[in-house]
């Protein structure tokens, strides 16, 4: 498979090794310090996109390349406002985008886990529900798009949460979300529900950026072909996430 990588920073460049050691072929590299453009790749030279960048230029990379009818595997967080517009861009161009607040197979069952803990905790009122994200100190977005994505599955199970905050709760209905920017740490995203009597607490800690890189190289496996929008989810029979 001919898989185009959009950003080229330290996840980029892991995905670039996991891609090219399961056997693929990276068809183009666009960056600020590459001299391709976005617009030049086809669908003729490019059977999948991944885009790791930022948010302030993921939803113009993402109209280019359903413009250009490149499946696309996006991994960049901070940008969700816009998130209908550029799937409903992708399906006009009969294409396809795959989206995850992160790739990890085991955050992912992460998701899954959290979603049954908090059906299990919906008629426990005793006990009040909160989250702690720490990432490394280069991550521009707070809450993370890992952070959100659990909030969203926690609040559609507890009805007395209605909203997430970045910080303490000072209001019953808010779901706390403490973000913390240590060093290099990849990833730890820890949900805390707490009772006079009693805690109960989940944890997901990545180890490396590898497992990121994996699962999105094997979301772009499992997309070449397809079209319309997915989630990791679909990838791996989870459900879905939203």
């Amino acid at each position: 498979m001919k898989i185009a990588i959009i950003g080229y920073g330290k996840m980029g460049k892991t995905i670039e090794r996991v891609a090219t050691a399961r056997g693929h072929q990276i068809s183009a590299i666009v960056d600020r310090e590459t001299d391709l453009a976005l617009s030049d790749l086809s669908k003729e030279t490019t059977d999948v996109a991944i885009e790791f960048t930022n948010p302030e230029v993921a939803k113009s990379n993402l109209m280019t390349l359903a413009d250009n009818q490149i499946s696309t595997v996006s991994g960049t967080t901070g940008w969700l406002d816009a998130y209908e517009s550029v799937c409903n861009r992708f399906i006009t161009n009969s294409s396809s985008i795959l989206y995850a607040s992160n790739f990890s197979v085991g955050v992912n069952v992460f998701f899954a886990i959290n979603k049954v803990l908090a059906s299990y905790m919906s008629e426990h009122t005793e006990y009040n529900v909160s989250m702690e994200e720490i990432h490394h100190i280069h991550k521009l977005d707070a809450p993370s798009g890992t952070a959100i994505t659990l909030a969203e599955g926690i609040m559609e199970h507890i009805s007395n949460k209605t909203k997430w905050v970045n910080d303490a709760a000072s209001q019953k209905e808010e779901l706390s979300i403490i973000s913390k920017r240590e060093g290099e740490v990849p990833g730890t995203h820890t949900i805390n529900y707490h009772s006079k009597i009693d805690s109960i607490t989940i944890s997901h800690e990545a180890h490396s950026r590898e497992g990121f890189a994996l699962g999105a190289v094997i979301a772009a496996e499992w997309l070449n072909g397809k079209t319309g929008v997915f989630s990791m989810q679909d990838v791996l029979g989870l459900g879905s996430e939203a």
